[in-house]
């Protein structure tokens, strides 16, 4: 036994070395990494099977996505694709789900006694909402009577560009994350841009998707043509996205915040559209509203969108809008304070009654600008609060009009009308040397 423990200690190589003793002994070796073990690992005859498998992987991806042997200016799809270029971050929505929202669980925020009112003031004559794909079909019907018959024509242009940017949409319909075609990337520069982005059948766009093409049309159309995208693209899926799942993706959210990069596209594209309906429920408006609440917006875009919604025809949830942009807090004009007293002033003589969230906007408007309306504006008001009360609402609306000085005045014009008493400024004589005497203390 001896015998053998010297002849260790004399030659301990042998014994490091064998991998049988390490394993048997209780004080093991410290582990290989992980990538000098991977080749052990690692059959050739696995290898062999993994490269098959890949290599199929990409014939099938190759086949799906090139929409045949398609080339022309731009270059084939494939190759545009899986071409590593340098390009701003793009964010990657892969960890969110298919209806999470963005800013928590505004199902509070909806009150289904509201809801069921709002529901009054909802147009019941509206039509369905026209996207980009109705107007291009109409207009290709019209063109051509060869093919009225035909549910989704194609538009007259080079096939090559047809296949291409048909295959860009069954890309786009299954994108999660990465790169965007190149291909469609060009559309913001060519002169029948929606014929074009009508081939990629925008309806079936992923969210992901959606939210690229927002940005890249934002940053790259003009106003006017962002406009366009907006109300064609943009909004129905959007409203059909709220519809089926009672919340909005978290893409699609994301996409109506960058929509914002332009706020007078917004305004024209998505806000008024959408009041002008007739039928935008509670539930979007929250939704939407939301995105006017957490985005900076010029006071110039604010205070046109105001004189729109107050001489627009009154739908129940424009109240909602009004107020979120009253409570942005702006100094608007004194031709916008006069527009939103006299959208509130029709309500004279409606009989209806009138839904929370209409006295809301109207304190929302009084709170903010009490001292920007003339004399008659709160006489105006005063008789309107007698026709429209809300047993809550109206008592703090009326207390701010009587707590508040009219245009034109200044706050020392205020202080004389609150406290008609003189007040009288006399000095107090004192004399100074006779101080009473204060008991000390002994020790």
């Amino acid at each position: 036994m001896a015998k053998n423990k010297r002849e260790r200690n004399q030659n301990p190589q042998p014994f490091i070395a064998d991998d049988d003793s390490v394993a048997s002994t209780k004080k093991r070796s410290k582990a290989p990494k992980h990538h000098q073990k991977q080749d052990k690992m690692i059959s050739s005859g696995m290898s062999s099977k993994i490269l098959k498998e890949a290599l199929l992987q990409q014939k099938e991806i190759e086949e799906e996505g090139s929409g045949g042997n398609v080339r022309n200016a731009f270059g084939s799809f494939e190759e545009e694709h899986n071409k590593h270029e340098e390009e701003d971050d793009i964010d990657d929505f892969g960890g969110f789900s298919e209806t999470q929202s963005q800013f928590g669980n505004y199902d509070e925020e909806i009150d289904e006694d509201d809801e069921k009112l709002l529901e009054a003031f909802l147009s019941k004559d509206a039509g369905p909402q026209r996207t980009l794909a109705d107007i291009i079909i109409q207009k290709i019907k019209e063109n051509d009577a060869n093919v009225a018959s035909e549910a989704r024509p194609l538009p007259q242009l080079d096939n090559s560009l047809i296949d291409l940017y048909k295959g860009v949409g069954k890309f786009l319909n299954k994108y999660t994350a990465g790169k965007m075609p190149k291909a469609f990337k060009h559309i913001p520069s060519m002169q029948l841009w929606e014929d074009v982005l009508y081939l990629t059948e925008p309806e079936n766009w992923s969210p992901n998707a959606m939210f690229q093409a927002t940005r890249i049309f934002a940053s790259n159309l003009s106003a006017k043509k962002a406009e366009r995208f907006y109300r064609l693209v943009l909004l129905p899926r959007v409203r059909d996205d709220i519809r089926k799942n009672k919340r909005l993706h978290f893409a699609l959210y994301q996409s109506l915040k960058k929509a914002l990069y332009k706020p007078a596209a917004f305004n024209k594209g998505i806000l008024f559209p959408l009041c002008k309906s007739g039928t935008c429920n509670l539930r979007e408006a929250v939704i939407i509203g939301s995105v006017l609440q957490k985005v900076s917006i010029p006071m110039l875009h604010s205070s046109v969108a105001l004189m729109k919604l107050a001489e627009m025809e009154y739908c129940g949830t424009t109240s909602y809008f009004i107020k979120l942009l009253l409570e942005k807090k702006y100094a608007l004009p004194y031709r916008v304070v006069d527009a939103v007293v006299a959208h509130f002033m029709r309500f004279l003589e409606d009989t209806r009654i009138m839904p929370v969230i209409w006295h809301q906007s109207l304190l929302a408007f009084v709170q903010r600008y009490k001292n920007e309306l003339r004399k008659e504006d709160k006489n105006n008001l005063r008789l309107l609060l007698e026709t429209q009360k809300h047993k809550l609402v109206t008592p703090e609306i009326m207390r701010e009009l009587d707590n508040s000085r009219n245009r034109g005045e200044k706050e020392d014009d205020l202080m004389l009308l609150a406290s008609p008493v003189s007040v009288i400024n006399k000095t107090i004589e004192e004399d100074r040397f006779d101080i009473p005497e204060v008991p000390m203390e002994e020790d």
